[in-house]
């Protein structure tokens, strides 16, 4: 896709190989996510909801957040657990995870695989 190439190619190599690491990591987390660039950069929308979206941070390093699309939505009855905590949880349907190298996301990768894919799937028009 033109857009995610443009972005891809504005990044540094290190910033690169972070967000591409991320990039693999949110688009396996469910077979029907389309990925696409919101809010200038990577985001992966289930249907009409957007609840992956990648970043990059302004000091260096990058980000992934878990979050259940742009408007805020009531959170009434909704919880979801990180039990190993990756995720900093401002409210209780948007975590936020940052990395400030490469090395660290490949250390937490299975983690933030499986956390991901559990994200999809509470969320989901199935759930």
């Amino acid at each position: 896709m033109a857009e995610i190439d443009a972005f891809r190619s504005s990044l540094d190599d290190e910033t690169l190989a972070m967000i591409d690491s991320l990039r693999e990591i949110a688009g396996s987390a469910h077979p029907a996510l389309v990925e696409s660039i919101k809010w200038n950069a990577p985001n992966f929308a289930l249907g009409d909801m957007d609840c992956i979206t990648l970043g990059v941070e302004r000091k260096g390093g990058a980000r992934l957040v878990l979050h259940r699309g742009a408007k805020p939505r009531s959170d009434a009855g909704f919880s979801f657990e990180d039990p190993d905590g990756l995720a900093k949880w401002p409210s209780s349907d948007r975590g936020v995870m940052v990395w400030r190298d490469l090395a660290s996301i490949t250390r937490d990768e299975p983690k933030v695989a499986q956390l991901c894919r559990r994200w999809v799937e509470h969320i989901g028009p199935d759930a």
